[in-house]
């Protein structure tokens, strides 16, 4: 049976199962399986064959074994989990230019207008299943900078099993992203804004971590988390990297780059996971907006958090991109204690300079830029003007660093941008790109945004040196219920 372990090395390996509902390690680590499968070669090779969900299937039952999820069982929540998507690829590819190098993968298409939506309805529905089989219940967490909390709200919604506190910091995530999660009629979900983090959504996962370093409070309020620290998120986005692949590459033996808008360096530690796995990616680009920690580290070694800046892409506002240490764990071959010393420096001083061994491990098939809001609103206008496509700020992070890549590199490699949530969640930035007097463009609207501008809102607010003790109540009250 497959065994999930911490990345502190600290504490005893459990099964996917246990590694899914517990979220964070019991030593502070991240969950990661002591081996990373291989996808077997007849399985690479018909991945052009194969379906999205097909291809989510034969990813995920590598690390999921059958005595825990039935392999029926296994199909029927990944199709439970993407029914809810509105076209029948699911993902679809699009070309961006007449070169045909540079692709734009849209991951926006499921209920709430975001990548997040990929993997977060499978992740809900296999903990219900789970929960299910145990008559056990759990109180889910988490801090949201835009697209995560409505994604977990959405999927969290009615489950029996669930109680669902997404956490956003007041005034730093756009309207229509707030509205997702306040106008849910479902009594099991419950949004908080907190008001006063200077440093965005790092704060709230502050109060986080703090709840979970507890370990009676947190058995006491069954907590739980499903942030991109959840295993099971990073491995099912694995999958639309071997997707972007397999419609892209070619011929048998191609590869792709894929570039990726970068905040919590989820998704990107999803596409090393992929690349392990056997998907011949090249090159991974990591586009950073101005809170550029993760540029920083990819071409300095410091691994350093600066101050928040507020730009247009704040889905990617983050300074403390906190999957990096799942990825630093196999940069570091796999040595928890080597981890757990990088860790313990980063808390005490802030910062941490890499070994060269470990810094060259990192950028071992990596690249990295950081994007300007200017260079991302010139892409937003330039693309609709030219190529009447609409990319919204996150997605314009990407396009540019990939066309910045690309004019670099004469290779005919192709690259895929991740186009990570729709641009109706954006208006306003939208607007700004597009400059005075012109109108907002229908690709810039979707009828579920407009009607949640019609509906109540249902949230509780409070200061961000208040937070942990409102959860403790809050939750308290909740479970007590229970």
């Amino acid at each position: 049976m497959l065994e999930y372990i911490s990345t502190r090395g600290n504490a005893s390996p459990v099964r996917f199962d246990q590694a899914v509902l517990q979220g964070f390690a019991p030593d502070g680590g991240l969950f990661v399986p002591r081996t990373i499968p291989e996808l077997p070669g007849p399985v690479l090779a018909r991945l052009p064959e194969l379906s999205y969900t097909q291809i989510v299937f034969e990813m995920l039952s590598l690390f999921i074994d059958e005595q825990i999820v039935p392999k029926p069982d296994l199909t029927r929540l990944i199709e439970k989990s993407f029914s809810t998507f509105e076209p029948d690829d699911v993902l679809p590819v699009v070309p961006l230019d007449g070169s045909g190098r540079l692709y734009s993968m849209e991951l926006f298409h499921g209920p709430t207008l975001s990548f997040k939506d990929i993997a977060m309805g499978f992740l809900m529905n296999i903990m219900d299943y789970f929960l299910d089989k145990q008559g056990r219940h759990l109180s889910i967490i988490l801090a949201t900078t835009g697209d995560t909390g409505p994604a977990a709200a959405f999927a969290a919604a009615g489950k029996p099993t669930i109680d669902c506190w997404p956490l956003y910091p007041s005034g730093m995530i756009s309207k229509e992203q707030r509205l997702q999660m306040t106008t849910l009629d479902a009594p099991n979900i419950h949004p908080a804004a907190a008001a006063g983090c200077l440093n965005g959504g790092d704060d709230i996962d502050l109060v986080v971590a703090s709840l979970f370093s507890k370990p009676a409070l947190k058995k006491s309020l069954n907590l739980s988390s499903v942030n991109s620290i959840n295993w099971c998120r990073v491995m099912v986005q694995a999958a639309h990297y071997a997707y972007a692949y397999s419609r892209v590459a070619g011929t048998p033996g191609g590869s792709v780059d894929i570039c990726v808008p970068s905040g919590a360096f989820g998704n990107l530690f999803a596409g090393f996971l992929a690349r392990k796995m056997g998907i011949p990616i090249r090159r991974l680009i990591c586009a950073n907006n101005a809170n550029q920690t993760l540029h920083t580290v990819f071409s300095t070694g410091v691994f350093k958090a600066g101050d928040l800046k507020t730009t247009v892409s704040s889905a990617i506002d983050i300074v403390i991109p906190y999957n990096f240490w799942r990825f630093l764990y196999f940069c570091c071959g796999c040595d928890g204690l080597r981890l757990a010393r990088y860790m313990d420096e980063f808390e005490q001083n802030g910062e941490i300079r890499l070994d060269p061994a470990d810094w060259a491990a990192a950028r071992n098939g990596f690249v990295s830029m950081s994007v300007t809001d200017d260079q991302t609103l010139d892409a937003i206008r330039t693309f609709w003007a030219e190529k009447h496509y609409l990319l919204d700020p996150h997605s314009a992070v990407a396009v540019h660093a990939a066309q910045t890549m690309q004019a670099r590199d004469e290779s005919p490699v192709k690259t895929v941008c991740l186009a990570t949530a729709h641009p109706a969640k954006f208006p306003d930035v939208i607007r700004t790109a597009l400059g005075p007097g012109v109108p907002l463009p229908d690709p810039a609207m979707h009828p579920s945004i407009k009607a949640a501008e019609n509906l109540a809102e249902n949230l509780e607010t409070c200061e961000i040196g208040e937070l942990e003790s409102f959860l403790i109540r809050d939750i308290g009250q909740v479970v007590k219920k229970r």
